[in-house]
């Protein structure tokens, strides 16, 4: 679906189940997929990404309409839904595939990213300082068919997301 009326983003923060179901209700989001970013092994699987050993995180592509919704509002309800403050851990899930990241597209999508990350750490709501990875996107691999809209298919399971409704400085 991207074309040139979209941007694509990539975001991590923890099961990617949770983060997909509150960030597909976002106004202006035209598209999620789960999927694994963040390391080097090529074609990542479940079962690869799980063991914590691939470098991957558990991941959201986001493709969203940038007239309806801007990236830096976006990655604000990126920091109101999950822990950034938590090196490699959100609720019950840990290590370095549930870390916090972003993984920007361009040197505009990274600047933003670091103005957001200084916002969001001086407006104080989170109570310690944000942890969250700002690296350069490499490869996304699309998670196993199961994982796509998890919560919407299995509406009573996991996740620890939820939106804070942190003003974070906006």
């Amino acid at each position: 679906m991207p074309d040139s009326t979209t941007q694509t983003a990539y975001l991590a923060g923890g099961c990617f189940w949770g983060m997909e179901e509150l960030v597909r209700q976002i106004p202006g989001v035209l598209e999620t997929e789960v999927g694994y970013t963040g390391g080097e092994v090529p074609n990542a699987t479940y079962d690869i990404v799980k063991t914590g050993r691939s470098g991957h995180a558990e991941s959201l592509k986001i493709v969203f309409d940038p007239v309806k919704l801007t990236y830096r509002h976006l990655l604000f309800e990126f920091f109101r839904m999950h822990n950034p403050t938590t090196r490699n851990q959100q609720g019950n899930d840990r290590g370095t595939q549930y870390r916090s990241a972003i993984f920007y597209v361009s040197d505009a999508q990274r600047d933003t990213a670091a103005e957001v990350i200084r916002t969001v750490d001086a407006s104080g709501e989170w109570g310690a300082k944000v942890v969250t990875e700002v690296t350069p996107f490499k490869e996304f691999w699309p998670a196993e068919e199961y994982h796509q809209k998890y919560l919407v298919k299995n509406p009573r399971g996991y996740t620890c997301h939820v939106n804070r409704g942190y003003r974070l400085g906006e």
